[in-house]
């Protein structure tokens, strides 16, 4: 399949974590000038392809079937898209979703209020009507207005399919199935113009500009006035885009991009292939899993987004969510029924923030027990953003994993004998004491004091800053200077679809500091990155690679690098 005329496009995702310090703070306008990155071009995630469905057509349109599972690169889905392509098989998937789909648009309980227009005759083509329909649904699929090229030809085949067939909506459902498996839709394909205020400069277009802001604080394709503000030149201003931008931090889906970026930074597509011993921990299960990411989100959202708070504060807060089937792992007594409700843990509850949470032990544990090693490994990578290498591929875990050794009861006994390989002690050292304060938490989330009779320790520092458990830990970690560095790094990465280039490492460092002077405030970190010239300039062709390769059903199309 071959995309039509093309934008500006790169694949790719520069490996860099700007090193940031977090003293000092200038004035709001001071931000150091950068010379951008390469434009992306990202698939679309599947949460993605269900939320614009949703938008465009309505919540009682169903999605159909599953995607092709999404790459990581830098921590990232977001940024991980930008270097997959769409195999044979998955394009198939895109096909039948893609039929199911526009079946449901335009059935008898859909088409009234979808389509815009009644056909002269329902049982032959109608282009005048045929055009309103297909030019709308384009619009906010392709995230820009359609190419009269491409209205005409989609217009062409629904109408020859209408006269064929003999039904004017069955052409209809054909063109809203063929532009689902479009590239144009599955892909954020972002196109570049001159800077006309920067010589020498590019920037987005103004219609990337929409899709990238839309999907940053949205997680979805632009609507209509972002659209409108698009095609009257509005975002080719700093007052445009400031309007924009206060409109959509202003409004309640600005938690739905909230949402999407920590489920990505926290890894949750994991728990699509997550599973539990049911001998060993009988009371987890698939809903159970469903409830503890639902959870998090939930705390996450009300803490950052509802009460405006202070960023670290998710590692020590005891406000949650909780359903009656988490309150039985937790040990905790839930009045509903059915549904959520708050609840706030006790002074002397050893619960605290997100780390102890079941979504972050049980996702880094293994399926019969827990794994500090693990947890300790995905805190720095996920929270701090430190890279820790894999192990070698001969290490024995023979003494880690035999947890009936009546020498080493506990996984500290275990781990203090594993470390003593050359191999293993430099990885362990910095992974193993974090992990070891979560050791009161099993690999389903729940409590325990002991293992094999044995008392539990959880005792230990990280980076300096000691602890004697997991409370202290979650102080720790609240405190440790890596987070809010980490934080605007990944949120950066997850608007513009790459890492952070060294041009871009001052910039990034400005943002930090103003993110620590300002209370660590998610919403205003976001607003600051969409409002900032640095998200939409792009690097001048011939400084990045500035061709990209879009690959589905095993074909390939090399686009050209600007518009």
């Amino acid at each position: 399949m071959v995309m039509s005329k093309s934008p500006t496009r790169f694949f790719g995702a520069l490996g860099f974590v700007a090193a940031i310090a977090l003293t000092g703070c200038g004035p709001k306008d001071d931000a150091p000038v950068t010379k951008g990155g390469p434009v992306s071009l990202r698939r679309l995630t599947e949460p993605e392809y269900r939320q614009i469905v949703a938008d465009v057509f309505g919540t009682t349109i169903k999605v159909p079937g599953r995607f092709e599972p999404d790459v990581r690169d830098n921590g990232l889905i977001a940024v991980g898209t930008s270097r997959e392509s769409v195999a044979g098989t998955g394009l198939e998937e895109y096909d039948l979703t893609a039929r199911g789909i526009a079946a449901q648009v335009v059935d008898d309980a859909h088409r009234t209020t979808l389509v815009p227009c009644t056909p002269a005759k329902a049982n032959d083509r109608d282009d005048a009507c045929a055009t309103k329909f297909i030019a709308r649904t384009g619009r906010m699929l392709f995230r820009r207005p359609m190419t009269q090229d491409e209205l005409q030809t989609q217009v062409k085949d629904a109408g020859e399919a209408a006269s064929k067939l003999g039904n004017f909506y069955t052409g209809l459902e054909m063109s809203v199935g063929a532009m689902l498996v479009s590239p144009q839709f599955l892909f954020r394909q972002e196109a570049s113009e001159a800077d006309p205020d920067n010589a020498g400069q590019r920037r987005l277009d103004a219609y990337s500009k929409a899709s990238r802001l839309s999907f940053f604080l949205w997680d979805t394709t632009p609507d209509a006035d972002l659209l409108e503000a698009a095609q009257k030149g509005d975002l080719d201003t700093d007052a445009g885009i400031a309007k924009q931008v206060d409109r959509m931090t202003n409004s309640p889906r600005l938690a739905s991009g909230v949402r999407a970026f920590f489920s990505d930074m926290l890894g949750f597509d994991g728990f699509v292939s997550l599973a539990k011993d049911p001998q060993i921990y009988p009371k987890y299960s698939s809903q159970v899993s469903v409830d503890a990411q639902e959870q998090t989100l939930r705390t996450l959202t009300d803490l950052l987004v509802t009460n405006n708070g202070d960023y670290r504060d998710i590692f020590t807060t005891r406000k949650t969510y909780l359903t009656r089937l988490l309150g039985s792992v937790y040990g905790v007594p839930v009045m509903t029924s059915t549904g959520w409700e708050p609840h706030e843990y006790a002074e002397n509850d050893p619960r605290a923030g997100i780390l102890t949470e079941i979504s972050f032990v049980s996702l880094h544990s293994h399926p019969g027990r827990s794994s500090p090693t693990i947890r300790g490994k995905a805190l720095r990578q996920v929270f701090l953003c430190q890279k820790v290498p894999d192990p070698p591929g001969n290490v024995n875990f023979n003494l880690v994993n035999d947890t009936k050794n009546p020498a080493f009861h506990t996984a500290r006994s275990r781990l203090g004998a594993h470390i003593n390989q050359p191999t293993c002690a430099g990885c362990h050292k910095i992974m193993d004491p974090v992990g070891l304060a979560m050791e009161n938490f099993d690999s389903a989330g729940g409590f325990r004091t002991t293992e094999n009779d044995v008392a539990i320790e959880t005792n230990g520092e990280i980076d300096g800053m000691k602890f004697s458990d997991a409370i202290g830990f979650t102080k720790a970690v609240h405190d440790h200077p890596a987070v809010p560095v980490c934080l605007v790094n990944r949120l950066y990465a997850f608007g513009t679809g790459r890492a952070g280039t060294k041009d871009e490492a001052e910039w990034l460092n400005y943002q930090t500091k103003q993110f620590v002077n300002s209370g660590y405030k998610v919403p205003e970190l976001m607003r600051r990155i969409a409002s900032s010239k640095a998200f939409y300039r792009i690097s001048t062709p011939g400084t990045d690679a500035n061709n990209a390769t879009l690959s589905m059903a095993g074909t390939s199309t090399q686009t050209e690098a600007v518009k």
